[in-house]
C-alpha cells in the first residue's frame, strides 16, 4: 500500500480514537501515521491529543513540528496560542494568534480572532476584544461564541 494512503488511514483511525476518548491509542496511531508520512495535520492533532492528556509542553512541541512541515497551516499557530492562554501566558499567546490570523491555509479562521478577543478581555482591553470578536464574525457569520462574547463585553462597557 502507498505510504501516504496508509498514513491517511492511520490519521483517520487516530482521530476516531481521540474522539472516543482513547487518547493513548490516538497518540500511538498518530505516531504511526507520522512515521509513514509526516503532515502538519497529524502533528497538530497529536498535539491536541496531548493537550487532552494535560501535557501542554508536548502539545506545543507537536504544533511547532507541524509548523516546520507546513508553515502555511494555521491550526498549529492558533493551538499554541490557546495552550499558552490555558497556562495564563497571555502576552506570549498574542504573536501566535496573530500568525494564525495571517495563515493562508486555515479552515476555521474565526478561532484565532476569538482567542485574541479572549486574551484582550482578560487584559481588560475591551475595545480590542470587541474588534477581534467582530472579526471572528466577519469570517464566520453567526459564530455563536463571538456573538455571546460581544454581548458580554458590551454589558461590561455600559
Amino acid at each position: 500500500m502507498d505510504p501516504r494512503r496508509r498514513a491517511a488511514e492511520l490519521f483517520e483511525e487516530a482521530y476516531e480514537a481521540q474522539m472516543r476518548g482513547d487518547l493513548q491509542e490516538a497518540v500511538r496511531l498518530y505516531e504511526r501515521s507520522l512515521a509513514l508520512h509526516p503532515t502538519a495535520e497529524a502533528h497538530t492533532f497529536m498535539g491536541w491529543t496531548y493537550s487532552f492528556l494535560g501535557d501542554l509542553d508536548e502539545a506545543i512541541a507537536c504544533c511547532k513540528r507541524a509548523i516546520e512541515v507546513d508553515p502555511s497551516f494555521g491550526n498549529p499557530y492558533n493551538d499554541i496560542g490557546a495552550y499558552l492562554i490555558e497556562r495564563g501566558e497571555l502576552d506570549a499567546a498574542i504573536p501566535w494568534l496573530e500568525k494564525a490570523k495571517r495563515a493562508p491555509r486555515y479552515a476555521a479562521p474565526q478561532f484565532p480572532r476569538f482567542n485574541l478577543g479572549r486574551v484582550y478581555v482578560a487584559k481588560e482591553m475591551l475595545s480590542a476584544a470587541v474588534r477581534e470578536f467582530e472579526e471572528a464574525l466577519d469570517v464566520q457569520p453567526g459564530y455563536e461564541p463571538a456573538v455571546r462574547a460581544i454581548a458580554a463585553v458590551r454589558r461590561r462597557l455600559n
